[in-house]
């Protein structure tokens, strides 16, 4: 059995519904807040996610960052600090460091926030320098279909520019609020395998 550690960096405007997300997938689906206050640092959300047809897991540690500036410069020192941050690092089981994942976030009603997912990705990639990172592109609040702004094509081709898989939800309707998470987890550990496999074909033979 194999359990993995990853720090999932969920990142995008304020107000987009981060917060909304992550307590959703922690707690099944079973709850939405309607009045949510505004995040004023970092909150942490741990999920431990069973991978199928393994008895493999990978332990999610949902960082939800504000989207405010001040408070962002505030979570770059903080990855400058931490090795393995946002810059993918692979370590055995019991062993391990937390190398990271993105879940970058934009509500479908404001089409400035989906622009700005540009200077986010960015932002990561300055840090990453070159490295995997694996990541989600979330459209959220497809409930209010009448005010949408970004269509799903715009949004899914962007995402696909950047190597990012696109999921759409709805955290006020708790549709399909797991599933970028659960994307996330998997192609964590299929990283895993992959970077396994090779270290096990330059073993000795």
């Amino acid at each position: 059995m194999v359990k993995l550690r990853a720090r999932c960096l969920l990142l995008g405007d304020a107000a987009v519904g981060k917060s909304s997300l992550s307590h959703i997938f922690y707690n099944d689906g079973s709850l939405f807040q309607k009045n949510y206050s505004l995040t004023t640092g970092v909150e942490l959300v741990m999920k431990c996610i069973n991978i199928p047809e393994t008895n493999d897991s990978v332990e999610l540690y949902i960082l939800d960052s504000a989207g405010k500036e001040t408070l962002v410069e505030g979570c770059e020192k903080m990855v400058r600090s931490c090795s393995g941050f946002l810059c993918f690092h692979l370590h055995e089981t019991n062993k391990w460091g937390e190398p990271s994942l993105l879940c970058l976030v934009f509500d479908l009603t404001n089409e400035q926030s989906f622009a700005n997912c540009t200077c986010w990705m960015e932002r990561v990639q300055a840090h990453c320098k070159g490295l995997r990172v694996p990541g989600v592109l979330v459209g959220n609040k497809s409930d209010l279909s009448a005010r949408r702004e970004v269509q799903a094509s715009v949004a899914e081709e962007w995402a696909q520019s950047k190597g990012l898989e696109y999921h759409e939800t709805s955290a006020k309707e708790m549709v399909r609020c797991d599933a970028p998470l659960l994307s996330l987890a998997q192609s964590f550990y299929s990283l895993y395998q992959e970077q396994r496999e090779i270290m096990q074909n330059l073993g000795p033979g």
